[in-house]
């Protein structure tokens, strides 16, 4: 249930999404007489969008978010597995084309590839299944070991979970297929503005990990600014930053993790530290 609300709540509060039903609705208070309502409406129409595309908006609410969390500087000397959570393929065109096209998370498969070579003993679980209520599409489960096998990464380092649809499930599941031992090392890999609700959910299912942020989309020095960005990037930061602090904000009410933005804090035991 919680999975299809959070697909509703979203689909009336994404940026773009708002603004036409604003503009919708300026338009019936016009016809009804209501100018000045109706005018309000789309001032706020017109100050979301230009707000989303032409400020640096969408930058100061990810860099918070992106710098939450660090990679471990020095790294462990040993893991014993690596958690590549799902959202980084583009499910609908692999699902028809049979290929393994990469979306602006990306850069977590990369990463996770670095990772493999680094720890070469060291097993792969990719955490994805179906995340779309209505379009046929391709989890990144089933997507991965093409992908894997291309980059060079056997077919046999790879554990599956092709279960969860979001990320409350990716934490559930994994720790499911993999059953940790509190003595174990799991680096847990996703977008940086994704970790700390991705580590609050591994805490709140009993799954301490090692976070590896990828996937950045910020400097880390942002300040506010007019026309720096160009407006399909700045639109795009700007609604995943507040998906993400909707989400935070949706979890922690419904007690899906303990604070509101979770930060480093418990994680799994730490071997000592290995070469860089």
């Amino acid at each position: 249930m919680f999975f299809f609300l959070s697909k509703a709540l979203w689909l009336f509060v994404h940026p773009l999404n708002l603004a036409i039903f604003a503009l919708f609705g300026a338009l019936g208070l016009a016809s009804f007489g209501r100018r000045k309502a109706a005018f309000l409406l789309t001032l706020g129409a017109a100050l979301l969008l230009g707000s989303a595309a032409w400020t640096t908006l969408g930058d100061l609410l990810l860099e918070p978010l992106e710098s939450r969390f660090a990679r471990p500087d020095p790294p462990p000397a040993h893991v014993d597995g690596i958690i590549l959570l799902g959202g980084a393929l583009e499910g609908n065109v692999n699902h028809v084309r049979g290929g393994y096209e990469m979306n602006g998370g990306g850069d977590r498969f990369v990463e996770v590839t670095a990772l493999a070579r680094r720890y070469p003993d060291a097993p792969i679980v990719v955490s994805g299944g179906l995340d779309t209520v209505l379009r046929d599409t391709e989890g990144d489960a089933d997507t991965a070991p093409r992908l894997f096998a291309a980059l060079g990464i056997p077919r046999e380092r790879l554990r599956l979970e092709n279960r969860s649809r979001n990320t409350a499930e990716n934490a559930l599941f994994a720790k499911e297929l993999i059953k940790p031992t509190p003595d174990q090392t799991w680096i847990l890999v996703t977008s940086a503005y994704h970790m700390p609700r991705a580590v609050g959910l591994f805490r709140k299912a009993g799954f301490p990990v090692v976070p590896w942020p990828a996937d950045y989309r910020t400097a880390g020095n942002e300040g506010f600014d007019i026309l720096r960005d160009n407006e399909t990037d700045a639109l795009g930061k700007t609604v995943g930053a507040l998906h993400e602090w909707i989400g935070l904000i949706a979890y922690w009410l419904t007690g899906k993790i303990d604070e509101p933005l979770p930060g480093p804090g418990p994680t799994a035991s730490m071997p000592p530290a290995g070469p860089n």
